[in-house]
């Protein structure tokens, strides 16, 4: 048996948690599941064992402790995963321009999103969704972590990703490929509810909540629109305001609404 120190070192990276576990197992990702001695007998992890068996994931057991070391609140069960599966796979900024995208395809940008469960909330509310592809900056960027995995329920094995050095420069090469930039904006005087989502190809961009928008990407935005206030509290979390923007605004379009 791998001793901890042996498998992190030859590991790419380790999931925990049975949701998001069963998850990278359906997305083809996992390479080896480790459970405690005993796991078949728990209930609770029958549905992930039961995935990996179909998959034909190879299963383990290692001692309670070993996975303690391994990862902080595995909750029983750690999945080794490859960095990326056969049906998702990391973009370059080159790709967002150079993709064959869908005509109606939906890309979701985050500008300064750097809390790693605040980035797996977006891609939970972008997947959902149906958007195409996420964008995100590697510098003051979140990484995708276990718990950004884990706060996606499994999303971000899903969606395809671009990290990339220049969110402005990302929002460029969307454009040549057809996509209209629609930032989310506090400030904007046009809201969800008085402006037309465009039809085709369409990029929401999100900033920080602390900051919101920088200044770059924001002038990058072919529109500004706001999510309107009415209570004493002036703002959502990213995730709130990012799935309200999706679903009052882009889906009803699918849809054969009025926006």
């Amino acid at each position: 048996m791998s001793t901890p120190g042996a498998l992190m070192r030859s590991s790419r990276e380790l999931i925990t948690g049975r949701r998001a576990v069963a998850e990278a197992i359906g997305a083809g990702r996992v390479v080896e599941v480790l459970v405690a001695p005993g796991a078949r007998r728990n209930q609770g992890l029958r549905a992930v064992l039961g995935a990996a068996d179909r998959a034909r994931v190879p299963v383990r057991e290692v001692g309670r402790t070993d996975l303690d070391q391994l990862a902080r609140d595995h909750r029983g069960v750690i999945a080794r995963v490859r960095p990326s599966g056969p049906h998702v796979g990391p973009l370059s900024e080159r790709d967002l321009a150079e993709t064959e995208w869908a005509e109606d395809a939906i890309a979701v940008v985050l500008d300064g999103i750097e809390d790693p469960q605040n980035l797996g909330a977006a891609a939970r509310s972008a997947e959902s969704a149906g958007a195409s592809v996420l964008v995100s900056r590697t510098h003051r960027g979140a990484p995708v972590t276990d718990a950004a995995i884990r706060a996606s329920a499994g999303a971000l094995l899903h969606l395809r990703h671009a990290r990339v050095a220049n969110i402005a420069r990302a929002i460029e090469r969307l454009q040549e490929a057809g996509f209209t930039a629609i930032g989310l904006d506090g400030a904007a005087e046009r809201t969800i509810f008085d402006s037309r989502c465009p039809d085709g190809r369409v990029a929401i961009v999100l900033g920080s909540e602390r900051a919101g928008l920088s200044r770059l990407v924001r002038e990058r935005c072919d529109l500004l629109i706001a999510l309107p206030m009415h209570g004493r509290v002036d703002s959502l979390n990213a995730a709130a305001s990012l799935a309200a923007a999706l679903y009052a605004f882009v889906l009803p379009r699918r849809l054969g609404g009025d926006r």
